[in-house]
C-alpha cells in the first residue's frame, strides 16, 4: 500500500467511524470527477490485465504471481503519481494483506455483493462518494472486479502443484482462493483530494 493510499485509508476510517469531524458525505461527485475515475479505472486495468497476459504466456501462471506481487504495485504506483488518485485493489478475500480493505472499502464490498447476489450485473457496477475529513474533502470510487474464466487459474477452487507452491510461498495467509466465474472478485478503488 502506498504512504498516499495509506494516509487517504486512515482519513476514510475515521470518516466511516465517526472519528474526528467527519462527515459520510457531504456532496455528490461530479459527472465529471466519476469520468475521471472511470478512465483510470479503464487505464488501471487494461495496464494490469497486459501483464498478466504477458507473464502467462511467457512462464505459465506461476509467472503471474511476480506480476500481482512486485509488478502491480509499479503500476498503482505511476498512476498514483501521475494522476494524483491514491490508486489500489482490495477485496473481501485478499492474497495479499496490504490490499485489506478499509472499513469503507469493505462496506462498499458487502454492498456490491448484495446487490449482485440480488441480480445485478458486476459489470459496470461502481460507487462514488465525497467524503469531508475536518477541512479536507476526498472522493473515493470503487469499481467491482468480476471474478473471469482466467482468474480461476490463481483464484478458483482447483489451485494446486507448483502454483499453489509458488502463492503459498509468496503469500502464506492467501485468502484469495475458491472462487468461481462470474462472482465478486474484489474492487479498483481510488481516493483523490479535492482541497
Amino acid at each position: 500500500m502506498t504512504s498516499l493510499r495509506a494516509s487517504v485509508a486512515a482519513v476514510l476510517m475515521l470518516a466511516v467511524s465517526g472519528g474526528g469531524a467527519a462527515a459520510a458525505s457531504t456532496s455528490e461527485p461530479s459527472d465529471a470527477q466519476i469520468q475521471e475515475a472511470r478512465q483510470l479505472a479503464q487505464q488501471f486495468f487494461k495496464n494490469l490485465k497486459g501483464e498478466l497476459q504477458s507473464a502467462i504466456k511467457e512462464g505459465g501462471p506461476v509467472h503471474a504471481i511476480d506480476v500481482c506481487e512486485e509488478v502491480a504495485p509499479g503500476i498503482s504506483g505511476k498512476l498514483s503519481t501521475k494522476s494524483g488518485w491514491a490508486v489500489g485493489r482490495t477485496a473481501l478475500k485478499v492474497r495479499n494483506p496490504r490490499n485489506s480493505p478499509s472499513v469503507r472499502e469493505r462496506a462498499v464490498l458487502m454492498d456490491f455483493k448484495r446487490r449482485h447476489d440480488g441480480g445485478e450485473s458486476l459489470k459496470g457496477m461502481e460507487d462514488a462518494t465525497v467524503i469531508q475529513e475536518g477541512n479536507r474533502r476526498y472522493l473515493h470510487y470503487m469499481k467491482a472486479i468480476p471474478t473471469a474464466n482466467v482468474c480461476l487459474t490463481c483464484h478458483g477452487s482447483d489451485v494446486s502443484g507448483d502454483l499453489k507452491k509458488a502463492i503459498d510461498a509468496s503469500y502464506p495467509a492467501d485468502a484469495a482462493t475458491g472462487f468461481a466465474e462470474g462472482e465478486l472478485r474484489g474492487a479498483f478503488t481510488f481516493v483523490k483530494p479535492l482541497n
